[in-house]
């Protein structure tokens, strides 16, 4: 196409070029005037297979929402907006297309507990409980906003099937199969100004993306293909303490911001880093053969592949005016030694894959069953950095490469269902799910492009966790039923190693079990109305990196304790349900108690002080929440759904660190609220407005930092979202959104999204 200028970026080139053909096809679907035609259906055959894989049976709290409400409502460029306006959620998405820091927050943990858990897409599971941290996020990036059927989400540990992992909530997505021919194309334009400090950035995301789907009698298939290219602003600023300055020689330099740090401290901020230019590409393929109306053959390939590069800028100037990155400077007077990585970037190149297989028969007989395997892997995982501050992100030099490859996880279980009657269930499994972490750090010669030199550092490790249980659901009288649960499960971690450029330390093998039992009932009181309490025991075990990351210092490993104790949960919820026209509303108390809680901290009662993951005594959560789903509220075009949500989560008892003890859990806000309005305007028009609230929170286990407003600070916000949606026919809609319509800056360590503007089209046939 002459009018595709090699001067423009890739994917607007790519985002041109899918817009002509969507016109072709637009044109073509136009002059067949197909919307006149009138198609004959010969039989209609209804497929009992669930739509979800969660256990929505249990009468505990589960909140959901179709594939077509998150395009009708919600401004999704990533997979995990979706869970945007559910309940007591909160995913921690810095920018768009954020990969390695994008955690899942529930009622009872933050956005630095991101085992506390599970998120699945079409039965594999996303969650990465390699870790157990910012840098361990679910793989959002393995499911497509555009090929989303529907997202479901079960609160709490009261399923028998899922691990201990399940503590906050499991997240189930599924993706579309097809019934028919079906084509769907979106392209996707976003744009917002960043302004901070001495940074004036622009975040702009182009999204392409396109899906093709058939069934020809048992067999269907569907082929999925995302492309997202994100220019980002900084999500990180070099720093020194104010405090550190001295006396002696070095760089007089001017720019330095004087600003408080997250502890009320003075402190100057030296230059932005972080700055993320990613391009990530998704390509998924699905295969199903209905061996009959109840049983399904299914085969999911997928791969992952990011290209991206982060940048930095230094807001320091010498006498001449050139940037100053490393070093002794002067600022104000007083000498500051500034690191050599302080202000380097960084390049990512990463290749993911996964692959499942599963057999499922669900049918009107007295068995049920599952069979599946599925398997995650980093077949390419490179991250490049230099060993000094650069300029520029394309200035050579020597270097680190940080190399994953060999990280991974595979699942596989065996699940049967029996009824006796029609008020009877037994259901009882077997799982197996192993987790494989391996990173080794090389020199090189040239940070950019050069081969692995010689070693530099070594982290790796093995966890497994096989697990059975059992589970009876009962109904005992047309207002009286049950669900009684046993889940047993051995863990064990083995191939502890951490090492250097000249040694390599192993660690002992380990293995624990336990029993968590499981129970929830519920009672109709009458038509309209019931009441639900469920109680439920989870064992969260030690990740990989919990167990054995640390360091090598006098011939000896320092900073790790591979004897952690798992994180023991009981956690109870009460709830009240009510059935409206149109809708529900819904009163939940919860409670959760978590014992040996897994956190970083300083324990500065033994010598010499260390700081490391530990187990944390006690934590008490107990909480409220009400939630709201109307159709038609006022007016029968008006769609509301909101959720308050209180939480008060404390620690009780932490022996190694007293003065966290009545304090506030990290990233857990007492307060949260969502609101989200969807007035219908006639056939072709959706207008919706959202609400999003957090209150106050802290970073730190001490709640030592009490400025929220900071780099490494963690602040309240209400935000306003809105979008507005247009459908041209049966074919075409194009929509426009805005997120954080106020352009507020707000922090989470990292600063959000300011003022953000979506321009989307879509074409489905």
């Amino acid at each position: 196409m002459p009018f595709l200028s090699d001067a423009m970026p890739r994917a607007s080139r790519m985002a041109c070029a899918i817009a002509a053909v969507l016109l072709s096809l637009f044109c073509a679907s136009t002059t067949a005037g197909d919307a006149d035609s009138i198609l004959t259906l010969d039989k209609l055959q209804v497929r009992g297979l669930q739509p979800t894989s969660l256990p929505l049976h249990i009468p505990t709290t589960s909140e959901g929402i179709s594939g077509e409400q998150v395009r009708e409502r919600i401004n999704a460029t990533d997979a995990q907006d979706a869970l945007k306006y559910f309940p007591s959620l909160l995913v921690r998405k810095r920018y768009i297309g954020d990969y390695d820091h994008a955690v899942l927050a529930t009622r009872a943990s933050g956005t630095g507990n991101s085992a506390r858990s599970l998120v699945y897409a079409d039965g594999i599971l996303l969650s990465n409980l390699l870790g157990n941290g910012a840098t361990f996020t679910p793989r959002w990036g393995l499911v497509s906003p555009n090929e989303i059927e529907r997202v479901d989400v079960l609160y709490g540990p009261f399923s028998a099937a899922y691990s201990g992992n399940s503590v906050g909530a499991v997240v189930d997505y599924v993706t579309r199969m097809p019934e028919r021919f079906e084509a769907h194309a979106a392209v996707s334009y976003t744009h917002g100004g960043f302004r901070l400090y001495r940074d004036e950035a622009d975040d702009t995301a182009t999204g392409v993306q396109a899906s093709l789907g058939n069934r020809w009698g048992a067999l269907s298939a569907w082929l999925s293909l995302n492309r997202l290219d994100s220019s980002a602003h900084p999500i990180a600023f070099a720093n020194v303490a104010a405090s550190a300055g001295g006396s002696g020689a070095g760089t007089p330099v001017t720019g330095a911001v004087a600003e408080k740090n997250s502890k009320g401290q003075d402190w100057y901020l030296l230059g932005a880093t972080g700055q993320t230019d990613t391009v990530q590409d998704l390509a998924k393929l699905k295969l199903a053969w209905d061996i009959d109306a109840d049983t399904r053959l299914s085969l999911l390939l997928g791969q992952w592949r990011n290209d991206a590069a982060r940048g930095v800028q230094s807001y320091l100037q010498d006498a001449d005016g050139n940037a100053v990155y490393s070093g002794p400077v002067l600022i104000d007077g007083k000498r500051y030694a500034i690191a050599p990585t302080a202000m380097a970037p960084q390049r990512a190149d990463q290749r993911h894959v996964m692959q499942g297989l599963s057999l499922r028969h669900a049918g009107a007989g007295a068995w049920d069953y599952a069979l599946a395997y599925s398997r995650y892997d980093y077949a390419r995982d490179l991250l490049r950095s230099p060993g000094v501050a650069l300029p520029a992100a394309d200035a050579g030099g020597a270097g680190r490469i940080a190399d994953g490859n060999g990280t991974g996880w595979t699942t596989a279980s065996a699940s049967a269902s029996w009824r006796a009657t029609e008020d009877d269930t037994l259901e009882f499994g077997l799982q197996d799910e192993r987790f494989r972490l391996r990173s080794e750090v090389f020199d090189t010669d040239d940070w950019r492009a050069g081969a692995p030199r010689q070693r530099s550092s070594l982290f790796a490790g093995r966890t497994a966790l096989r697990g059975a249980y059992l589970q009876h659901s009962r109904r005992w009288s047309p207002r009286w039923s049950s669900v009684l649960g046993l889940r047993g499960e051995r863990w064990s971690a083995r191939d502890g190693a951490l090492g250097d450029a000249v040694r390599t330390f192993a660690f002992q093998r380990r293995a624990e079990a336990a029993l968590s039992p499981k129970g929830a009932v519920e009672y109709a009181g009458g038509e309209d109305w019931s009441l639900k309490a469920s109680i439920g025991r989870a064992v969260r075990y030690p990740t990989v990196s919990e167990l054995y990351q640390g360091s090598i210092a006098a011939d000896a490993v320092v900073n790790n304790d591979p004897a952690l104790k798992p994180e023991r949960s009981v956690t109870s919820e009460l709830s009240w349900v009510r059935g409206l026209d149109g809708g529900t509303l819904r009163a939940t108390l919860f409670h959760e108690r978590t014992r040996d809680a897994l956190y970083s901290q300083t324990n500065a009662t033994v010598a010499p002080v260390v700081t490391n993951i530990q187990n944390v005594g006690a934590i008490r959560t107990t909480g409220a929440e009400l939630a709201l789903s109307m159709a038609g509220v006022l007016r029968e075009n008006l769609d509301l759904d909101a959720s308050l949500t209180f939480a008060d989560s404390v620690i009780r008892e932490n022996a190694n660190f007293p003065a966290s003890v009545g304090k506030r859990q990290p990233r857990v806000p007492r307060w949260r609220a969502n609101v989200l309005a969807t007035w219908h305007a006639g056939e072709r028009w959706d207008v919706t407005a959202g609400l999003r609230y957090s209150g106050e929170q802290f970073n730190q286990l001490d709640n030592s930092d009490i400025h929220s407003q900071a780099y490494m600070g963690t602040s309240p916000f209400l935000v306003a979202d809105a979008r507005l949606r247009y459908r041209h026919d049966a074919h075409w809609s194009a929509a426009l959104g805005v997120d954080n319509l106020g352009g507020r800056t707000y922090w989470n360590f990292h600063p959000y999204n300011q003022r953000t503007w979506t321009l989307e089209v879509r074409f489905d046939r």
